[in-house]
């Protein structure tokens, strides 16, 4: 009762007209970002983030305006998946598997809408599973002390790259880049400066948004002006969207795969590093497995096909808000994004939010409700609109990105240096995904570093300078353990779980995201 009583609450903050325009924007900008394809939620996330501070907004509307950016990213990378077979973001790669066969059957409008409803059930689900569990995971981690954090901060680096991560070695390359990278600045201990090299802006640190907006957005750019790929893909519209409207049957027969690929979703997305890529591919391998045996149906325009993924990356995108809220620890990359901006706004996400910022973790869980409603209401109608975002030409779109981040980034700070460490991480960005690295692990040891290091002087301190007393607890041990079979499983596995994943639309001459 105490649960519902603080939901009822949150619905209190969120049911004002300004949060409710604030979800409604985000909604609709999230669902344009995830539309176009390699943008995706972290991408569109991080170029709003300076929109939410020049606004002014406190913790609560910031996160809502946000949170509904990557919740209508996550519906909108089936829009390209279904009609041109590219996938808006990794998540949406399993989409394309039956819902372009769908589209190229005249059953586009069909597809989308199908898409969309297991979109809001596989969302819709998993916010009530945060709602659940993530109080549940709050009392296990008041139990935490120095040594656990530590450890638990060191899961989470050695679990983001995934189960279907090819390159571990690269891995822990941004990992170490992003932990030198939060060295900088002064010692909060001694008060010594840390790789300022004198300079005094250096001095607090480097400001968390300036390296996100930097690293995804505009990386974006530079990737865009190597390429010059200036014009729209023509093919959205030749593709006919016909009748929107799916025939009772096709829902009948997918209610039960999407309950399924919810639960599964969910729990991949719980999970740190697995994201909703991980819940999208095991969702689809799932059902294929049950229901389609023979390899008959699956992969030729099967309407569970496209209901499977999408309700599992939903799932598992709301799965992955749970150890950002309740652990401090972010279960996918744009959560890792999203921690970035409660640390700016001087709120720490952990066991004690749940106490001291109530109003934040309930009115953006009230939002999610409303949000995933919006959603439904907006992708169905709206498809026609939506499928002519593709036509956008990116020599219009990047533009407007790179003025976002520079007038928003100047908006917060005022400050000439901090564009000139924007800049500087758009070519490290750009430089990196040249070669593959991932970007997230360095944002996320930008944001843990120093909360990974307090927190192993800590335990070194309280014990004397005994190192064993990080693995002095049954606790501590159990997050070791996890942390070593994170790292090591794909090493084992990852390479046959991501040509599972990209192997199908390889075979068909697709473009790879």
């Amino acid at each position: 009762m105490e649960t519902l009583a603080s939901l009822a609450d949150g619905f209190a903050i969120a049911l004002t007209w300004q949060n409710l325009f604030l979800a409604l924007l985000g909604c609709f900008l999230g669902t344009i970002m995830g539309a176009l394809p390699g943008l995706g939620p972290s991408n569109g996330v991080a170029i709003l983030i300076p929109l939410a501070f020049t606004l002014g907004l406190g913790p609560t509307p910031s996160l809502i305006l946000l949170t509904s950016v990557y919740y209508g990213a996550m519906y909108g990378g089936r829009i390209s998946s279904i009609l041109l077979n590219i996938p808006g973001d990794e998540p949406a790669m399993m989409t394309c598997l039956d819902g372009h066969p769908m589209a190229q059957k005249g059953m586009a409008g069909q597809a989308l809408t199908l898409s969309g409803i297991a979109s809001f059930v596989g969302a819709f689900f998993a916010t009530w599973g945060l709602i659940f569990l993530a109080p549940q995971l709050v009392k296990i981690a008041l139990l935490f002390g120095p040594a656990e954090y530590f450890a638990l901060f060191a899961l989470a680096f050695m679990t983001l790259g995934g189960v279907s991560s090819t390159n571990q070695a690269k891995s822990a390359f941004a990992a170490a880049l992003g932990l030198g990278l939060a060295m900088i600045g002064v010692d909060t201990q001694t008060g010594v400066p840390r790789f300022t090299f004198g300079e005094v802006h250096l001095y607090d640190g480097l400001d968390f948004l300036v390296a996100i907006v930097g690293l995804f957005a505009l990386s974006e750019v530079f990737i865009f002006l190597e390429h010059r790929h200036g014009e729209a893909d023509g093919r959205a519209a030749k593709i006919k969207v016909g009748r929107l409207t799916p025939p009772l049957s096709m829902l009948k027969e997918t209610a039960p795969t999407m309950a399924r690929s919810t639960v599964l979703g969910f729990v991949a997305g719980v999970l740190p590093g697995a994201g909703a890529s991980l819940g999208s591919f095991i969702s689809y391998s799932f059902e294929k497995r049950l229901v389609d045996k023979d390899g008959k149906t699956f992969g030729k325009g099967d309407p569970r096909g496209v209901a499977a993924p999408e309700a599992g990356n939903n799932a598992a995108a709301g799965g992955a808000l749970v150890p950002m809220l309740a652990l401090g620890v972010p279960g996918s990359g744009t959560t890792a994004v999203l921690l970035a901006v409660l640390l700016s706004l001087n709120i720490t996400p952990g066991p004690l939010l749940f106490t001291q910022n109530p109003d934040v973790v309930w009115g953006l869980i009230a939002a999610l409700f409303i949000a995933n409603f919006m959603l439904l209401a907006m992708n169905i109608p709206m498809v026609g609109l939506f499928t002519r975002v593709l036509m956008v030409p990116p020599r219009i779109l990047m533009p407007i990105v790179a003025m976002v981040s520079f007038v928003g980034i100047y908006g917060i700070s005022g400050s000439s240096f901090d564009l000139m460490v924007m800049i500087g991480f758009g070519v490290m960005g750009w430089v990196l995904r040249k070669f593959d690295v991932p970007l997230v692990p360095i944002i996320l040891g930008t944001l843990l570093g120093n909360s990974m290091e307090n927190n192993l002087r800590r335990a070194i301190t309280i014990d004397n300078g005994d190192w064993m007393t990080l693995i002095d607890s049954p606790l501590s041990i159990t997050l070791w353990l996890i942390a070593i079979v994170g790292f090591i499983l794909p090493l084992i596995v990852g390479r046959k779980v991501k040509s599972k994943m990209h192997g199908p639309r390889d075979e068909e001459g697709s473009i790879s995201d």
